[in-house]
């Protein structure tokens, strides 16, 4: 039977079997199951979860199905898609990953659903060229949008060759917010104002939180200053302006890494510096440019022309050097853990959604202190 409501399609696979992506993986799961009953509270006829783990959402809530991955069949995001779209006859699906948004609550997925159905032949997405969810009508407009290898694509390609209108939400912290790293699980670990089913499942024992504290007394000082590199956008760049008492020095480079064409060649200015001066005299440049830093690691693997393997880049992000094979990533993760600055590492989501969230922590915490709130 075809679904005319607005259906919630999840994607959750591919979680990988280390203990540093187990961890990622079960706060995914968490974060999925808040976002369905969120999404149900809020007006969408159902929830579809695509995925090559059924039993991690045992047992299944009401008004959620799950569609398995099928056996043996490599998973490819386009097709994965267009194939639950054309099984449950989706009228206006929005499509996002497991760990994506996860500060979105009933009144966020009821906004999404006015500006949907506002209008024909449009799509609302969370950012256009980085998308972590995307609804769409009518849903058969995926078969005109051509070439999906990931969702990140999906808003251009709908816009470009399905010739629906763009629609963005406003720019938040719970719209620029997701699940990506361990690095975000450290944030979020940070938030007291979480559901108690997604609080539980964050492995706060697993998390460095000493030096996000660290980083959060300096977004409220003003003598203070934090550099920020990697993949920073002009959105989290504004947001730290109006938000932040400190002082901001920002590296942003390599912006549209994870959508470039073929054949590019990433470079980074601070890879320059990293090859010139090692490992060890880079992290002491560093900490010398402020009191504290945010850094985007996969921008310098990238410029080095390095693959670490997802669990390599998680126990760097988690600060465990001891347990990572990749001889850069481990000489890194050593040196940072012993600096004399407070240093983060992390993904593009650390240097917009998570930094966004750990600066409006950061001064829920700071105004308790001195009795604001």
């Amino acid at each position: 039977m075809p679904y005319v409501r607005p259906v919630l399609v999840m994607l959750h696979g591919a979680t990988g079997g280390g203990e540093a992506e187990r961890l990622l993986a079960t706060a995914r799961v968490a974060a999925a199951r808040q976002a369905a009953a969120a999404a149900l509270a809020a007006g969408f006829g159902a929830v579809i979860i695509a995925t090559d783990d059924p039993a991690a959402f045992e047992p299944v809530p009401a008004g959620v199905l799950i569609d398995p991955d099928r056996p043996g069949e490599p998973f490819a995001f386009g097709p994965r898609l267009r194939g639950v779209i054309a099984r449950y006859g989706l009228a206006a699906p929005a499509v996002m990953g497991s760990g994506s948004i996860p500060l979105f609550g009933a009144a966020e997925f009821a906004h999404l659903l006015r500006e949907l159905q506002a209008g024909p032949d449009r799509f609302v997405t969370n950012n256009f060229y980085s998308a972590d969810i995307t609804a769409f009508r009518p849903g058969d407009a995926i078969e005109r949008a051509g070439d999906l290898p990931r969702d990140n694509f999906l808003p251009r390609r709908l816009r470009d060759n399905a010739g629906l209108a763009a629609i963005n939400l406003p720019r938040s912290t719970a719209t620029q917010f997701d699940l990506d790293t361990p690095a975000d699980l450290a944030v979020l670990a940070l938030d007291e104002t979480l559901p108690v089913a997604l609080a539980a499942a964050l492995p706060r024992d697993h998390l460095p939180l000493a030096p996000y504290r660290a980083v959060m007394r300096v977004l409220c000082d003003r003598e203070a200053e934090l550099v920020i590199a990697g993949r920073v956008g002009a959105v989290t760049w504004q947001h730290l302006e109006r938000e932040t008492a400190c002082r901001k020095r920002v590296i942003s480079e390599e912006r549209g890494l994870a959508t470039a064409p073929p054949g590019y060649r990433p470079r980074s200015v601070l890879g320059f510096l990293l090859e010139e001066l090692g490992v060890k005299r880079f992290v002491a440049r560093l900490c010398e440019l402020g009191d504290a830093v945010v850094l985007d690691t996969r921008v310098l693997e990238a410029h080095l022309g390095i693959q670490p393997s997802r669990e390599d880049r998680f126990r760097s992000d988690l600060m465990q050097p001891a347990t990572i094979e990749d001889d850069f990533l481990r000489q890194l993760t050593k040196a940072v853990v012993a600096a004399p600055k407070p240093i983060l590492l992390g993904g593009h989501s650390l240097v917009s959604g998570g930094l966004m969230l750990l600066n409006d922590i950061a001064w829920r915490e700071n105004d308790r202190r001195l009795g604001i709130a």
